[in-house]
């Protein structure tokens, strides 16, 4: 599986149209409806607790606790041209990796589903990790490796020597990596981005920021510096080896004018990484936290609503038909 670092270039910044993003306008999308734009959600969450049960369950809400398999996905998504999604691991108990990965390559090989690449679970530092990849490296749908950096791994634990040399491996492969971070650590994953410059890393969920840190009147406690969020996004994104996934923030979001408090973050988002270097992820069934995936679809859909219908087909679609090689 190939992959050209150079595919992620940076051609341009779009533009931060103030004001009038928060507004839907029937001129916006003349040439393609927005509702007609087909979809790309490169980050499917799914857990049929009769094949794996992610220990972190244990402790989740009633929501989450449950099954989520593809009817519910299907269920989820319905009427919203969803045409393909990549399967993004679920933090499974690393004695599972290889029954989860194993799973969701028959659901894509069964061509049944709208599931034809995978994110697999992977933690690049351990020992075992080069026989790991090298049992998957060749599988057309398996796109790359993620191991979530915001629970029991401590600051700085990415740029240690044995967690550089598994991402290098990654990028020797072929494969990817999701940057699953802190807001405050987003620097180490710049660090990390330009010590493997031929591994391809996806930014998980605009680098998971909170809402709260950009509201005034918003009457959470924030839990990371605005500011500081901002430029560690820029640092990112001057990495042509770095793409943004535009995920995951609308279960922080409040149920009231979602898209108000999202837009600066997604915009922020948009606008270091440019047109060719985002993607869409849906984040469900975890989004339910604060919205249904079509819900989520709708608030994304209005933040970006004045922007140039080329660059929306990218972000919902094009680019992540690009990246993730999903012409299989």
């Amino acid at each position: 599986m190939s992959f050209s670092r150079r595919q992620f270039v940076q051609h341009s910044a779009g533009g931060l149209l103030a004001g009038a993003l928060l507004t839907r306008t029937a001129g916006a999308a003349a040439d393609e409806p927005a509702a007609a734009m087909p979809i790309v959600d490169t980050h499917q969450h799914l857990w049929d607790l009769q094949v794996v049960r992610p220990p972190w369950l244990r402790g989740a809400s009633d929501l989450l606790n449950r099954r989520y398999a593809m009817p519910e996905y299907r269920e989820a998504t319905d009427g919203l041209n969803v045409v393909k999604a990549v399967y993004m691991e679920v933090d499974v108990n690393p004695r599972d990796h290889v029954a989860e990965a194993e799973h969701v390559i028959g659901l894509c090989r069964s061509k049944q589903h709208p599931t034809v690449a995978a994110v697999i679970g992977g933690h690049p530092a351990s020992d075992a990790f080069a026989d790991y990849v090298a049992r998957f490296k060749d599988s057309p749908y398996v796109k790359g490796v993620r191991q979530v950096l915001h629970g029991g791994t401590p600051a700085g634990y990415c740029l240690s020597d044995e967690f550089v040399r598994g991402i290098r491996l990654l990028g020797d492969a072929g494969l990817s990596f999701d940057l699953c971070l802190r807001p405050g650590e987003l620097s180490d994953g710049a660090k990390l981005a330009e010590r493997c410059p031929e591994t391809r890393f996806i930014v998980d969920h605009c680098g998971n920021a909170d809402p709260n840190a950009f509201a005034a009147d918003s009457g959470g406690k924030p839990s990371h510096d605005p500011a500081g969020w901002k430029r560690d996004i820029e640092a990112l994104a001057k990495w042509d080896n770095v793409i943004c996934k535009i995920s995951g923030v609308v279960a922080r979001a409040p149920k009231e004018d979602a898209a108000t408090a999202l837009a600066p973050i997604v915009n922020h988002c948009l606008d270091s990484f440019g047109p060719d270097r985002v993607v869409f992820g849906g984040d469900w069934p975890v989004c339910l936290r604060g919205a249904t995936f079509r819900q989520w679809v709708l608030i994304l859909r209005e933040i970006v609503a004045e922007r140039p219908a080329a660059e929306r087909r990218k972000l919902w679609h094009d680019n992540a038909v690009r990246c993730y090689e999903l012409d299989v």
